[in-house]
């Protein structure tokens, strides 16, 4: 009679666990890289309504605002990694582009998609779970705007300018829908320029660092010249302190016109020097030289404590 043979017992080679724990790390570091952290402050816009309409201690204020602010750091990082996904050859060839997760083949392109499709349903169902419809509507018109910048939008001049500034307004709106804050007309035309002017020094910079191959990794370059972008840039920045002031001035009261009037000169301050910072040639993100720099820094933080003042 023939015994049956032991069960083979199939071990685990040394320091197994150990490399996929490290593979899962760097799995999770890559992620966390591609949706691109140094680019969540900007979603702190959505604050921009509650705090301009004193509505932050309301219980529909500050939280109905951090939940906002969490839904378009989701949407933006869906569009991110779709975006990244899409340009991942592109970015290959290009001086700093090519170390991106994706285009370095840390993370893999259909990992990004899978991704992103749980972001967009988390960011959209954020108003709706909170009861608000008009948030969804606008995190839902931001990711169709970015998504159809990321396909087609990019590629064409000033059209695409107005897409990528449309995402600063967008996150504006998002927090006024989420905290029940009218915005007026001059401050959705402020915080317009406000966000046409960085988008326009975006592309004056990376004009100004690729130089003539700077239409290689972005085809609407070719309807730009830096003295074109250099001129708008300026225009735009202007115009908005001019709109500033002239909305400073029709505050309702005189305490409130007072201060922000003031906070006008710290505003003034600022642009001024994110001028002299992009008419440097840089690498740097944009959004770098606005939350890094000591003397925007200071400007901006001058700004918003004279801003506070007035409320």
């Amino acid at each position: 009679m023939t015994l049956p043979k032991p069960a083979t017992r199939v071990t685990e080679p040394p320091g197994g666990a150990a490399t996929r724990l490290a593979g899962s790390a760097r799995w999770l570091k890559a992620v966390v890289q591609a949706t691109r952290p140094r680019q969540w402050p900007k979603n702190l816009l959505v604050f921009a309504a509650p705090l301009a309409g004193d509505t932050v201690g309301r219980h529909d204020g500050f939280w109905y605002a951090l939940i906002a602010a969490v839904a378009f750091v989701a949407a933006s990082s869906a569009v991110y990694l779709v975006n990244d996904a899409v340009d991942a050859e592109r970015d290959r060839g290009h001086p700093y582009k090519k170390s991106r997760p994706i285009a370095s083949g840390r993370l893999r392109e259909r990992h990004a998609i899978a991704l992103a499709v749980l972001l967009v349903l988390g960011a959209v169902g954020a108003g709706l779970a909170i009861g608000e419809p008009w948030l969804a509507a606008a995190v839902g018109v931001y990711l169709v705007i970015s998504f159809l910048y990321s396909a087609w939008l990019k590629h064409v001049p000033v059209i695409e300018l107005i897409c990528v500034a449309s995402g600063f307004v967008l996150r504006v709106l998002g927090g006024a829908a989420a905290t029940h804050v009218p915005p007026s007309g001059w401050f959705l035309l402020v915080c317009s320029l406000g966000a046409l002017m960085v988008a326009i020094a975006k592309r004056y910079t990376e004009l100004t660092v690729l130089a003539g191959d700077a239409a290689k990794h972005r085809p609407a370059m070719r309807g730009y010249s830096a003295w074109m972008l250099r001129l708008a840039q300026r225009a735009v920045s202007v115009t908005m302190i001019v709109s500033y002031v002239l909305w400073a001035a029709t505050e309702p009261t005189a305490k409130r016109q007072i201060w922000h009037l003031i906070s006008s000169i710290a505003l003034a301050c600022a642009l001024i020097r994110f001028d002299r910072l992009t008419a440097r040639a840089t690498s740097k993100p944009v959004e770098d030289l606005i939350s890094r720099d000591p003397v925007m820094v200071v400007s901006e933080l001058a700004w918003l404590a004279l801003f506070a003042a007035g409320l």
